[in-house]
C-alpha cells in the first residue's frame, strides 16, 4: 500500500523485452539505499517488486499485464519516473490510500498555467471516471492529486509549483499517457450501493440499516 506521496524522481537506466513481459532499470539514489530484494516500490503509480540492487541502480520485472495497462512500456534511458516506497506502519498517511493498481491509462488534454500553478485537464475512462467526485482523491502517475471538476470524459486538477518540481507531472504535455487510479473507498461504496439497488430486498437503505450504518430501514 502507498500513500501518493512522491519521495524520488528515478531515471530508466534501460528497459529489455524478454519472452515474456520486461526488465526495467531504475536510477534511484534515495530508495536504493533503504531498498531490498523483494521490496515493493511504486513506479509511476505502478506497483512493482524489487529484483536486484546494483548500487543506485533497482531492477524490476514487468508482466505482460504491466506493460497493457500503464505507461511503463512507452518509457525510454533518460526518462524520469515517480517513486514512492511501500508504506510503513509508522509511516505518516499524508496523501490517501494508494494500492499501486492502475485502472487505465488517462491522456492530458489541456495544460494551463495560471499564476504559479498549472491546470490540467485529464481524459480518461469510465472505470475511472464512475468513481471520481470533486475534492476528491484520484491518482496519477503515483501521484495523490484532488479532484477539482468531473466533466463529461475528462476531470481536471490544479498543480501547485512543489508538486511540479519534485514529480514528473510538471514535465508533461499535452496528449501526454498517465497512469491513473481511483480512489479505493470509492471503488467499495459503488460497488456495495449497486449490489444493495439490485438485490431486490429492500435496496440501498436496507443494506445499510442492516450492516449497523443507520437505524431504521423503513
Amino acid at each position: 500500500m502507498f500513500t501518493g506521496i512522491i519521495k524520488e524522481m528515478g531515471e530508466v537506466l534501460s528497459l529489455r523485452g524478454k519472452p515474456s513481459g520486461a526488465e526495467l532499470a531504475l536510477k534511484s539514489e534515495l530508495l536504493s539505499k533503504e531498498a531490498a530484494i523483494g521490496d515493493s516500490i511504486a513506479v509511476s503509480g505502478a506497483c512493482l517488486t524489487v529484483t536486484s540492487i546494483k548500487g543506485a541502480a533497482l531492477t524490476f520485472d514487468l508482466s505482460d499485464e504491466t506493460l497493457r495497462a500503464t505507461t511503463l512500456g512507452g518509457l525510454k534511458s533518460g526518462d524520469k519516473v515517480n517513486l514512492e516506497p511501500a508504506l510503513r506502519a509508522t509511516d505518516q498517511l499524508g496523501g490517501h490510500i494508494v494500492t499501486g493498481h492502475v485502472d487505465a491509462v488517462g491522456r492530458i488534454k489541456e495544460k494551463e498555467k495560471v499564476g504559479d500553478n498549472f491546470h490540467f485537464l485529464i481524459e480518461a475512462p469510465p472505470q475511472v471516471l464512475d468513481y471520481l467526485v470533486e475534492k476528491g482523491s484520484v491518482t496519477i502517475d503515483g501521484i495523490s492529486l484532488t479532484v477539482v471538476d468531473v466533466l463529461k470524459g475528462s476531470f481536471t486538477i490544479v498543480i501547485i509549483p512543489h508538486t511540479a518540481n519534485v514529480t514528473t507531472i510538471g514535465r508533461k504535455g499535452i496528449s501526454s499517457p498517465v497512469n491513473l487510479e481511483a480512489d479505493i473507498i470509492g471503488k467499495y461504496v459503488a460497488k456495495f450501493t449497486r449490489n444493495a439497488a439490485g438485490s431486490g430486498g429492500g435496496g440501498i437503505k436496507k443494506a445499510l440499516f442492516d450492516a449497523g450504518y443507520i437505524k431504521g430501514a423503513d
